[in-house]
């Protein structure tokens, strides 16, 4: 799993991030804002609060909490059995 070490908030709700691994990147979060739990962030400055949670995900109070391995592949283009390689083996029909 990857962890969060760093976070920056930019214009237009998106947030600069690294990873644990020296990984960085942008991450555009503006197509979620107003829906649902992340109405909260139509208030920019509710965006502005973002922190790195204690397993290195990001997180806005007790209400909205982002996973660091979803954001990881949002930075990376890679999919999720890249990073998780036992994804490999799992047929692919139920």
């Amino acid at each position: 799993m990857r962890r969060i070490s760093k976070v920056k908030v930019l214009p237009g709700y998106r947030l600069e991030l690294e990873f644990d691994d020296g990984v960085s990147g942008t991450v555009d979060l503006s197509e979620a804002v107003g829906k649902g739990v992340f109405a909260l962030w139509q208030d920019p400055l509710a965006f502005d609060q973002v922190r790195i949670g204690s397993s290195g995900e990001l997180a806005w109070g007790d209400r909205i909490d982002l996973c660091p391995d979803a954001l990881y592949l949002k930075v990376t283009g890679k999919k999720p059995e890249d990073i998780f390689p036992a994804l490999r083996d799992q047929p692919t029909h139920a």
